[in-house]
Formats: structure tokens, C-alpha cells, sequence
């Protein structure tokens, strides 16, 4: 980001303080959006069976062949996660895999579990808080910096279930914010973010049996 010595001078508020805030914000949709290029490479997919199942799923490998037509929901999730433990996919962390998705995705199922978790007190203050939280041995996490897909229904969008060993991250300088030399007399200046590095997936092997991400998909 250029700016100017006389910007800085006259600038009512701290110049460099806001560009730091924006390249910043920049730095890490750049880097999430890096990171779920590999997730996204994964080569195994989920959908609702025959498109509309509230409660069964199909798992394929290459592709998803199947229009997605129904909401993600609690079912769909038990589905996902028991055939992830029949795959026998190490959990991230402690005995839990994770799940992310946009926050419109995850509606219904933030739905079914205020209703599984109202009448206790911990259950309550997960809904006080504003979390997903835990359910089924997945812990659910929303995201904003990855556009939607745009599905054709709108009913749902992408969600990536995972366990351990998903993607790697090969940093040579991490991620920092640099400023520019001053050119003409000091007058012409500029910050920016720097990074060397790179995301790979660990496992997506065509057999779908040795991977670690499923993504919830549609054909279309």
C-alpha cells in the first residue's frame, strides 16, 4: 500500500496504523484462501442420498455426482462421522474431528443442537456465547474469509469434515509486515505484507480410503 510523507503528516488519523489493520486482514483471507485450495483438492465428497435425504449420505470419490438439495443437518452429520470412524481417520485433536463451513451452512444444525442443548447449563451458556459447539465427536467452527459456491438451491454450501494430517503448511519466512525504503526525499513511502510459503494436502489418495477430509458437496 503507497502513501505519501504529506498523507502521513496531515492524515487526521494514524496512517500507518490503518494500513497495518488492512494488509493484515488481506494476510489472512490470502493465507485461508491458500490453505482451502488443498482442502478443497480432497477427493472424496459427501451428499444427501438421491439429493434429498434428510438422513442418509453417499460418499464418492472424484467428484460429486449428486445434486445437493437439502440443509446440512444433525443426521447428516452422525452419517459423516461414523463412516470417518470406519475409515478409521485419526481425530484432531484429544477424540474429536472438526468441522468447518460457512455460518449459513451450519444454521440448521445450530438449530437441532439449541434444542438438544436448552435444558442444561452448560448447553445454555454454549447458546448464550454464540458457539456451535461439540456434537457427535465434531467440533464445529465458522468461517467468512472463503467466498460461497453459490450452490443452485442455496440450501447449503461447502463443509469440509476432517481428523489429523489434513493439509501441511511450508513456511520459509512467515507471514510479516515490511515497510517500504523512502524514495524522493522521503516522501514517497509504503507498507506491505510478506510471505514465503506454501499449503499441501497429506493424504488424498483415489481410493478415498487413506483421506482425511470429506467435503459436503453437490453436483451442481
Amino acid at each position: 500500500v503507497p502513501y505519501t510523507k504529506k498523507l502521513d503528516d496531515l492524515s487526521k488519523h494514524p496512517v500507518k496504523e490503518v494500513i497495518n489493520k488492512v494488509l493484515k486482514n488481506d494476510c489472512r483471507k490470502t493465507l485461508d484462501r491458500a490453505a482451502h485450495a488443498q482442502f478443497d483438492a480432497t477427493v472424496v465428497t459427501v451428499t444427501p442420498t438421491g439429493g434429498n435425504s434428510a438422513t442418509a449420505v453417499t460418499f464418492e470419490v472424484g467428484g460429486a455426482t449428486i445434486t445437493n438439495n437439502v440443509a446440512l443437518n444433525k443426521e447428516h452429520v452422525k452419517a459423516i462421522v461414523d463412516e470417518m470412524k470406519e475409515r478409521d481417520v485419526t481425530p484432531y485433536y484429544a477424540d474429536d474431528y472438526f468441522a468447518i463451513a460457512r455460518p449459513t451452512t451450519f444454521r440448521n444444525l445450530k438449530n437441532d443442537l439449541e434444542s438438544i442443548h436448552q435444558y442444561v447449563e452448560s448447553g445454555m451458556q454454549l447458546i448464550y456465547n454464540g458457539e456451535i459447539g461439540r456434537y457427535e465427536g465434531t467440533r464445529f467452527v465458522e468461517q467468512t474469509n472463503i467466498p460461497s459456491e453459490g450452490w443452485s438451491n442455496s440450501l447449503s454450501d461447502a463443509a469440509y469434515f476432517f481428523g489429523a494430517d489434513t493439509v501441511a503448511e511450508a513456511i520459509t519466512e512467515p507471514e510479516q509486515i515490511r515497510g517500504k525504503i523512502p524514495t524522493d526525499f522521503g516522501r514517497s513511502r509504503g507498507i506491505a505484507w510478506y510471505y514465503m510459503g506454501g499449503f499441501g494436502i497429506c493424504h488424498n489418495q483415489a481410493d478415498g480410503e487413506q483421506n482425511r477430509i470429506f467435503k459436503w458437496a453437490t453436483a451442481a
